[in-house]
């Protein structure tokens, strides 16, 4: 079992930039591909991004594309989302995961995914 503990988030305005970092435990990660959700309150959550476990293939949701990067460094265990041109709309709890099959490769599906971290709030101001 991976443990994931997700780091970087906080208030900012719009217009501004974050980087989120997600650390997993466990000799096993580089086995993982890996994505990001989020959730507001009141709303499902919801994929933002993900990649394969050699970081070669990335994947976005299109409200992000453009702004949001996806990357990984398996030397440190740790799985990154930079956050660029940050919106109100983005506004949300952000949640780390990884996909425990599929062959590496990332996927969109909430169900795709396993072991999730305790998230990290992210809060943008307009």
């Amino acid at each position: 079992q991976v443990q994931l503990v997700e780091s970087g988030g906080g208030l900012v305005q719009a217009g501004g930039s974050l980087r989120l970092s997600c650390t997993a435990s466990g000799r096993t990660f580089s086995n993982y591909a890996l994505g990001w959700f989020r959730q507001a309150p009141g709303k499902e959550r919801e994929f933002v991004a993900a990649i394969s476990r050699s970081g070669a293939m990335t994947i976005y949701t299109d409200s992000v594309k453009g702004r949001f990067t996806i990357s990984r460094d398996n030397a440190k265990n740790t799985v990154y989302l930079q956050m660029n041109s940050l919106k109100p709309e983005d506004t949300a709890v952000y949640y780390c995961a990884t996909r425990p099959g599929g062959s590496g490769f990332p996927s969109s599906r909430v169900a795709d995914f396993g072991s999730w971290g305790q998230g990290t709030q992210v809060t943008v101001s307009s």
